[in-house]
């Protein structure tokens, strides 16, 4: 691995034709499912579609990375200068003799090479859906900017994506990409409601300032806490604590947070270049999480209670909460059971769906103040 280019673009182009082929799918079917509809219906479940990819490649990278598969082609963006572990065998082999249980084997070359072109296949279906909005941006109603903002980021995604190949697991790399993929997801909820709502098909509940301040305040918590909750998972910080609710029978164990919280540095070495103590990279950074899950637990089921009096969000609002119960299940199990694989790519999944119901809730919704500031400025253009 050592003498192995860490960029060599050669297997670029059939990387990108895999990709196509992959986006190739989804495209055919929406659009000749959706024949006799209009461009921006088409568009629209083209974007859901996108949307819903998209969740199925942020679960699929939690594998990755939890199979410890991230570095299974320890170049990008092929796999040892080949546009798959096809051709790559030697290579491979040749790893996979050395170190058996090392980062470069067979199963997991095919691991890292089919998230590569899923993410490939997403981002083409991304530059389908900016290029169409510009070309019929007079029909849509809804900005083309909104694509381009997140094909911009997809781009962005993709090099966090080499750079965790290339800088070796860095945990802020990973990290990153991590809540990158969070926010393309975000992104495209956005835009799906904004077609829908543009199309007729719903409209923003008004609710009260107090509650949009709530919504606000959760979302603004969430996002804290999926860094947090990135932090814990790029530095295998899960199985610090054993025991619930207490951590290595203490409610406070000794940690070092000063160091556990050093953003810039390599996978288990402090700033200085020394190996980082347990309870520098483990027990701080996995308390910490825990305890923010336990404050954001309380401020979903708040914020859930409270929107099940609008009719027209009480979907979301036992999405919410269901979510939050799922999330507080699994990150329980993943501590007492030992971080299953299943346990844990569960709990990034909840993590995910946490973010398209959240960002659904902030743009579906509205504050009575804006509701009425609204009414009067439609009022004052009809009576001018």
């Amino acid at each position: 691995m050592t003498n192995i280019e860490l960029y060599d673009l050669s297997p670029a182009l059939r990387v990108m034709i895999t990709g196509f082929l992959v986006a190739l799918i989804p495209l055919s079917w929406v659009w000749l499912s959706r024949r006799g509809a209009s461009m921006a219906q088409r568009l629209r479940m083209l974007t859901l579609l996108t949307l819903f990819l998209t969740f199925d490649l942020v679960l699929f990278g939690a594998f990755t990375r939890l199979s410890d598969s991230g570095l299974g082609c320890p170049d990008w963006p092929g796999c040892y200068g080949h546009g798959s572990p096809l051709g790559a065998q030697v290579h491979i082999d040749a790893a996979q003799e050395a170190m058996p249980s090392g980062p470069v084997t067979h199963g997991k070359a095919w691991i890292e090479m089919i998230h590569r072109y899923l993410a490939t296949g997403v981002g083409v279906l991304i530059l389908t859906l900016t290029s169409i909005s510009w070309l019929q941006r007079r029909q849509i109603k809804i900005s083309p900017w909104w694509p381009t903002i997140t094909l911009f980021w997809v781009c962005l995604q993709g090099a966090f994506g080499a750079l965790t190949v290339t800088m070796k697991l860095f945990p802020a790399i990973v990290t990153m990409h991590l809540l990158g993929g969070l926010v393309l997801l975000a992104l495209l909820k956005m835009q799906a409601v904004f077609y829908s709502q543009a199309q007729g098909e719903s409209s923003a509940a008004v609710i009260s300032s107090g509650l949009r301040k709530l919504l606000f305040a959760t979302v603004a918590l969430l996002w804290i806490q999926l860094a947090l909750g990135g932090w814990v998972s790029t530095n295998y910080a899960v199985m610090a604590c054993t025991d619930f609710p207490s951590c290595q029978g203490s409610l406070w164990p000794a940690m070092d947070f000063k160091q556990g919280f050093t953003i810039w540095r390599e996978l288990g070495i402090g700033s200085n270049g020394e190996y980082l103590s347990f309870q520098a990279l483990l027990t701080a950074i996995h308390y910490v999480h825990r305890l923010t899950a336990y404050l954001l637990f309380a401020v979903l089921l708040l914020l859930a209670v409270k929107l099940l009096r609008f009719a027209a969000l009480r979907n979301q609002a036992y999405w919410l909460g269901g979510l939050a119960l799922l999330q507080a299940g699994s990150g329980l199990g993943n501590v007492v059971l030992g971080w299953p694989m299943l346990g844990a790519v569960l709990h990034t999944g909840g993590a995910a769906a946490l973010v398209v119901v959240t960002t659904g809730l902030v743009f579906c919704s509205r504050s009575g103040i804006d509701a009425v500031s609204a009414s009067k400025s439609r009022a004052s253009r009809l009576t001018s």
